[in-house]
């Protein structure tokens, strides 16, 4: 059965090809990714007490390629077939050309399958091939800039998951198979010295993927933000930065005591930080976006390893929550920047005025997925946040204050499009945005707030199994929230004075928008890390 998760998107990608020229191809496409998305909603529902098992080419044990679905992977196929049903809406009339359509629709297969495998090989080849197919789309309206950066990112994506390969077939030589299970239960007797190198290898090419290596392995991808479609760019940071976190926590599971997650822990933390102070040297909306889709990455990071670090299921719990909240809310703030950068013809923050006033609607949706990823109260991003903050240690609690409140600062500025007076003088190609447009927008940032409202629920419904975790239905109720409400009101009071006499004169902040790195640097920065993996689970 699973297999179908993975087949149908790629046979609506080949259909495509042929007749995305005509707009009935399109709206047939756009009506099987809905019925495609109502079967990974019934995945959903199988999976909630049970896991599901499916050996590809009929080859029992480990010596086929397995695909496995349980609660959390569900969730993330669904959330896949959602985002790119609402990207096929949003840009039915932005392109009719055949590759692109083509494109789209692959890699949604690649992530379905990355979401779906327990097989390492496979994890490697749709890692290479959503990578490629992710490039070209970067790459897409072909300026000389975007050919470039899209070229350093493929090559030292190319390199990184080398590294990747290596460790696998270390790890092979020394299991005899590819399947999670089946290694995770193999390594427990094998030394633990004989296990640090193709820990350390396999764990250095997700952590470029993921952008992990601090931040060095980002810049190259977010220079390519401002000229890629916006409907991908939504898909790129809803759901593809996502996957590499998920098989992040999946390999963490696997090699067990091996794992290190103090180390990702800081690095987390140093992510998080970093991500949302470039958002703050950035000029252009896109950019911002983009870092802090580094940002919110590296908190997710925190939970992920935190989590797994102390056993608080509860942070666990608020981690996995937390991809779900970002690839709604985030994904909303791309496919409104398109729409602005339509009217406008610029995305820079300092420039655009007034989009409530042009565009109430396009405004709205905005400023509700703001307030998403900003934590406030009765959204989406404040249960997430709250569970992530619950049972830690006092400098931890400390330490996702800040984080949050880099975060506030950030989208201060961005928001700060929302209102003031409109310039008529700026217009780009659409002043006035259809329907169409809009309706992808405020379809997601309905998810933002009955997230938020029914939060509680949404999270026993989601992982409770995997958990084992019952959660209070008065949690929205209770002084913890709203104690870490009122942290976010003393936040947005703190953020709005540093925004505007620290944060926006800032010559170093615009000095660190500009910052560009060299193909050498990047590849220096990620040996680097590989070593700093070897010593600290090594050594330390």
């Amino acid at each position: 059965m699973l297999t179908y998760f993975v087949i149908i998107p790629v046979l609506i990608a080949v259909f495509l090809f042929l007749f995305a020229s005509s707009k009935a191809a399109r709206v047939i496409a756009i009506i099987f990714q809905a019925i495609f998305t109502g079967f990974c909603l019934y995945l959903v529902a199988l999976t909630r007490d049970t896991s599901i098992t499916t050996y590809v080419g009929g080859y029992d044990g480990i010596l086929g390629i397995l695909l496995y679905a349980y609660d959390a992977s569900a969730i993330f196929v669904l959330l896949t077939a959602a985002l790119f049903l609402v990207v096929s809406i949003y840009s039915f009339n932005e392109s009719n050309q055949r590759l692109f359509w083509c494109l789209l629709f692959l890699l949604e297969g690649a992530l379905v399958g990355l979401f779906l495998t327990r097989d390492l090989f496979n994890m490697f080849v749709m890692v290479e091939v959503s990578t490629v197919v992710v490039v070209i789309l970067l790459m897409y309206h072909r300026s000389r800039r975007n050919m470039y950066m899209g070229m350093i990112y493929l090559m030292g994506s190319v390199i990184a998951m080398q590294l990747y390969l290596f460790g696998l077939a270390y790890l092979y030589m020394l299991t005899g198979g590819f399947d999670l299970y089946h290694i995770a239960a193999v390594i427990e007797a094998i030394p633990r010295e004989e296990l640090v190198l193709p820990y350390s290898l396999i764990i250095t090419g997700l952590a470029f993927k993921a952008g992990f290596i601090p931040i060095i392995a980002a810049i190259p991808k977010v220079k390519l933000y401002p000229g890629a479609p916006s409907g991908f760019v939504a898909i790129l940071s809803g759901v593809h930065a996502k996957v590499s976190l998920f098989l992040f926590m999946r390999i963490q599971e696997m090699f067990g005591a091996v794992a290190h997650h103090d180390l990702f822990l800081v690095l987390g933390i140093i992510g998080a930080i970093t991500g949302a102070i470039m958002a703050m040297s950035a000029n252009d909306g896109k950019i911002v976006l983009a870092w802090h889709t580094v940002s919110q990455c590296g908190l997710i990071l925190v939970g992920i390893s935190l989590g797994m670090a102390t056993g608080n299921n509860y942070v666990m719990h608020g981690a996995l929550y937390h991809i779900v909240a970002h690839g709604i809310f985030k994904s909303a703030l791309f496919l409104t920047a398109g729409i602005i950068l339509k009217s406008y013809g610029t995305m820079n923050v300092y420039k655009v005025r007034g989009v409530l006033k042009r565009m109430p609607v396009v405004g709205v949706a905005t400023a509700v997925a703001i307030l998403g990823i900003m934590g406030a109260p009765l959204f989406i991003g404040s249960i997430s946040k709250y569970y992530l903050g619950y049972g830690v240690s006092d400098t931890m609690t400390w330490m996702l204050r800040i984080m949050s409140l880099a975060t506030i600062i950030s989208f201060i500025k961005y928001g700060s499009m929302l209102f003031g007076k409109d310039n008529p003088a700026l217009k780009g190609e659409e002043v006035s945005p259809s329907i169409w447009r809009s309706l992808p927008s405020l379809l997601w940032v309905v998810f933002v707030v009955a997230g938020g409202l029914l939060g509680p629920a949404a999270v026993n419904m989601m992982f409770g199994n995997s958990l084992d975790l019952t959660v209070s239905t008065g949690l929205l109720t209770s002084w913890g929230y709203w104690e870490k409400a009122l942290w976010f009101f003393g936040s947005v009071a703190v953020g709005v004075p540093m925004y505007l006499y620290i944060v926006k004169p800032s010559k170093l902040l615009k000095k660190l928008g500009k910052m560009d790195l060299s193909f050498k640097t990047i590849i220096a920065s990620t040996m680097a890390f590989l070593g700093i993996v070897i010593v600290f689970v090594g050594i330390l």
